[in-house]
């Protein structure tokens, strides 16, 4: 790997550099969709006979180096603003870990300001280094803020992952606030900024080799239930096409992550988009953003993290020159940024774990409590989206409705809800009253099931009045 570092470096093995974090470090690691992280660092972390209570802060999910292996030797204290896999979550479900969710978009600048714990050291994956620069690896995340932000820096090297990925980056850093300026990105698919990530050289302790691919995706095959809200969000999509004048020349989407997301994507080619430009601009790049740049239904695509299968990440480098000619990787505080989601009227669509009667959602806990991963940048698209769709099956195996009196947790509001699709239809809550809401709902999302008892739980909660009235006795209880 002699090609990937520039200059005067000297690669040291992974224990020597686990040796420069002290017991009780914040760790800022790079790391979005589970590709990007730090590997071997981690691994000797938890390899090493030390009494470590780290606290780790991410760009976005990692893998299973950091939020199974580091976890399970009970060597994290306290985790943000992520964390994706079983151990992780165990852990912050029995208090084990102090863990505290967060919108993406703004955690880059926490982490500056000490709104979160300021880091005392950054390991971050490269593919390529010199003497004050490198190129990230398969996503960029906040990571450019955390080396900014940390006195001391780590750098591994993945040789695994082929150099000419930087051809995908546009790094931009804005400053911090009050001297912030205008973002001066005036389309979805310009380039700002450059391929590497500057830093200063003092800060640097030790560069690692690594061959340790990311453990990609694993998609499930779309459900007869994921096929099914495709096509209603599909139709829906066509119709606000000819209504809405903001699309008349051009239509920019996002997605959340996952198999849905996935699945609503390569729903998408499907769609007739006359001689609009169609652009994803959001988080994640997942495998169906990789069929539309082929069969030519995107323009271009503009994301944080490539969040591939493997067979997607093998198309992808592949063929890098092809797809880095219309896809895009940035900061996350650009992908996920207020001001151009705005700017760009990106048509937000996300998953939830369940919705209530007058548009509620719960994207994160089951039965109010138990967290699953985390809000992620769904509130970022949600809150300023001009356009803003939930979408999730009308029940969660045969005895759970997702549409539910009242949510016992909530991380959007009514306010920030547009449309809420499900398998059985499409309800638009666009101009609607609390009790219009419900309605709706019930008539056009609820799975057939679960129409009676929603209709006398309504019944029950308007009898005692009320502009959004519940009966509190049995807003939780209905099912039980």
């Amino acid at each position: 790997m002699n090609n990937r570092l520039e200059g005067a470096i000297e690669p040291v093995d992974a224990e020597t550099a686990a040796a420069h974090v002290d017991s009780d470090a914040v760790v800022a690691v790079s790391g979005f969709g589970a590709v990007g992280y730090p590997k071997a660092l981690p691994l000797a972390l938890a390899e090493a006979d030390r009494d470590l209570e780290l606290t780790v802060v991410s760009g976005g999910s990692v893998g299973k180096e950091i939020d199974t292996a580091l976890v399970e030797t009970g060597a994290v204290a306290r985790r943000y603003p992520y964390q994706s896999r079983p151990a992780a979550r165990e852990a912050v479900n029995d208090g084990t870990i102090a863990y505290q969710d967060r919108f993406i978009s703004a955690v880059g600048d926490e982490v500056s300001l000490g709104h979160i714990p300021t880091p005392d050291v950054a390991i971050v994956e490269a593919v390529a280094v010199g003497e004050d620069w490198f190129v990230p690896s398969l996503s960029i995340g906040h990571t450019a803020a955390y080396v900014r932000a940390a006195p001391k820096l780590i750098i591994e090297v993945n040789g695994s992952i082929p150099r000419e990925i930087g051809q995908f980056h546009d790094v931009y850093e804005r400053e911090l606030p009050p001297n912030r300026k205008p973002i001066p990105l005036e389309h979805p698919a310009d380039r700002i900024g450059e391929s590497k990530i500057r830093f200063d050289p003092d800060t640097l302790l030790a560069v690692v080799e690594t061959e340790t691919p990311d453990d990609p995706y694993s998609f499930r095959e779309p459900s007869a239930t994921d096929r099914e809200i495709a096509t209603n969000l599909a139709t829906f999509l066509e119709a606000e096409l000819e209504r809405c004048s903001i699309f008349d020349d051009r239509i920019a989407l996002q997605f959340g992550v996952g198999s849905l997301g996935n699945a609503l994507m390569g729903a998408l080619s499907d769609i007739d988009f006359g001689d609009r430009d169609v652009y994803y601009y959001g988080e994640v790049f997942q495998d169906g953003l990789l069929e539309m740049i082929e069969n030519g239904t995107l323009t271009g695509a503009s994301a944080t993290s490539f969040a591939l299968s493997v067979e997607g990440q093998r198309r992808l480098f592949d063929d890098i020159d092809r797809y880095s000619e219309s896809v895009i990787l940035r900061t996350a505080s650009l992908s996920n940024s207020p001001a151009l989601i705005d700017r760009f009227g990106v048509v937000g669509i996300n998953s939830a774990v369940e919705v209530d009667l007058y548009g509620h959602v719960n994207s994160t806990h089951v039965g109010g409590s138990r967290v699953l991963n985390g809000v992620g940048g769904s509130g970022d698209f949600n809150r300023n989206s001009p356009l803003t769709i939930t979408t999730l099956p009308s029940r969660h195996g045969t005895e759970t409705s997702c549409l539910v009196p009242m949510c016992p947790h909530v991380d959007h509001t009514e306010h920030d809800i547009s449309v809420v699709i499900t398998e059985q239809g499409v309800a638009d809550l666009r101009g609607s009253c609390p009790r219009e809401r419900s309605q709706l709902l019930i008539e056009r999302c609820a799975h057939p099931q679960f129409v009676d008892d929603l209709e006398a739980y309504v019944e029950r909660s308007e009898s005692a009045g009320g502009h959004a009235p519940h009966d509190l006795e049995s807003a939780f209880a209905w099912r039980s």
